[in-house]
């Protein structure tokens, strides 16, 4: 049965946070929810002790929508808080809505929003876009079912990624066992420039008249390199000769490594696909393998990202950069080859551990995605599905039976 359709404002309302300034931040009081604090739990909290209204007074439980850059629902989970401008506080009726429902409909209304978000440097979406979208609306029994079933399938897909994520720190720690930080080298290695362990440099200039042209190719841009790991499903195509076609291509073990923005985040080049050439916001360095591997210098990358080994050598206008010639002198810590190769040992391990839990999270995401759609829709039969209260458990799999 298809569910009747409801502009989101029949249910509830978008509240917009205080404006603070600087001047009114402290370090005692209440804390100030910004939208770096929803997107991640490290970073620190700003106070105030400046009265405003209560209602940008955020309790545990509120749902919250970060409206502008990031664009994402958010609980909080947290003591009594103001909430900051850029973020909604979500006030719902309970008796037209199911929170869980409606938090799961928001997540959705903002992955179609974000594909018309306003702005061209600052993505956003405004109070009226939130108001005036359509979302189904069920009975509130046939709500609770449809939040249980995609509950559960969200709770596999965090179960995931943290098993990821965990993968990850492992393998930092092994590093750090086995190396030592390497931005203050404790340890005593020798220490090397990189042009002296690798040859290096700058992929193509990206511009508007190369984007057509007889020798459209595949390229990798910033956005393409992720931590160890390439992001191909938007690639775009340019121009290069053959000339450029030989200056640029890719090879198997190539570190490319972001000139900008985060600078150091890196990836090895694995032939993942047969022909791919890079752009100028890439390094493409080559190690001399009788010197260095790149398993070994990516972490290296890491670890210069999150302790800070990147500032001296960083050039900084309105973000930081890291040329060509800074990336030449920048001074890695050089341990033996064969340790270098023990630790990459170990990372192709984990590497084999880490594709069976993408390959996991792949389809997870996609059945996430297909009962959600159906769901939406009214074409699933919610009567296998058990009626269960917010805050009480049911068994692991018993809501995905039979889907």
């Amino acid at each position: 049965m298809r569910y009747p359709q409801t502009a989101i404002s029949e249910v509830a309302n978008f509240n917009n946070g205080f404006p603070f300034k600087p001047s009114d931040w402290c370090s005692t009081g209440y804390k100030i929810i910004r939208i770096q604090n929803l997107s991640d739990h490290s970073k620190p909290f700003n106070r105030t002790q400046k009265e405003v209204p209560a209602r940008y007074l955020v309790k545990r439980g509120d749902i919250l929508v970060s409206w502008s850059a990031t664009i994402d629902v958010f609980e909080w989970d947290d003591e009594d808080a103001y909430l900051n401008q850029h973020i909604f506080k979500v006030d719902y009726n309970p008796h037209k809505v199911d929170k869980q429902y409606f938090k799961l409909s928001l997540k959705n209304t903002v992955r179609e929003l974000g594909k018309f978000a306003h702005g061209s440097t600052m993505k956003h979406v405004v109070k009226g876009d939130f108001d005036n979208h359509q979302i189904p609306l069920p009975p509130l029994d046939d709500q609770i079912r449809i939040a249980t079933l995609l509950s559960k399938v969200e709770n596999l897909i965090s179960r995931r990624r943290e098993q990821l994520k965990q993968l990850d720190e492992l393998l930092k720690s092994v590093f750090l066992d086995m190396f030592g930080d390497p931005v203050r080298n404790k340890k005593s290695w020798e220490i090397k420039r990189m042009d002296d362990i690798s040859d290096s440099r700058l992929g193509k200039m990206r511009d508007k008249k190369f984007i057509t042209g007889n020798h459209l190719r595949r390229y990798i841009g910033n956005s393409n390199v992720q931590w160890f790991r390439f992001k191909l499903d938007d690639l775009e195509e340019m121009d290069f000769d053959e000339r450029e076609r030989a200056l640029f291509a890719l090879m198997d073990g190539d570190l490319l490594i972001c000139e900008g923005g985060d600078i150091g985040r890196c990836a090895i080049w694995r032939n993942n696909l047969k022909e791919c050439f890079f752009q100028k916001a890439i390094h493409r360095v080559r190690l001399h393998k009788s010197r260095a591997i790149p398993e070994y210098v990516q972490y290296v990358m890491l670890l210069f990202s999150l302790y800070n080994g990147f500032k001296n050598v960083t050039c900084k206008a309105t973000i930081s950069h890291l040329t060509g010639e800074k990336l030449k002198e920048t001074l890695i810590p050089l341990p033996p080859l064969e340790l270098q190769n023990h630790f990459a040992a170990t990372v192709n391990k984990v590497k084999s551990a880490k594709d069976n839990y993408i390959k996991s999270l792949t389809n997870l995401d996609f059945l996430y995605e297909t009962i959600s759609q159906k769901a939406f829709k009214g074409e699933l039969d919610l009567s296998r599905v058990p009626l269960v209260e917010e805050g009480k458990p049911v068994s692991k799999m018993a809501a995905l039976k039979d889907f």
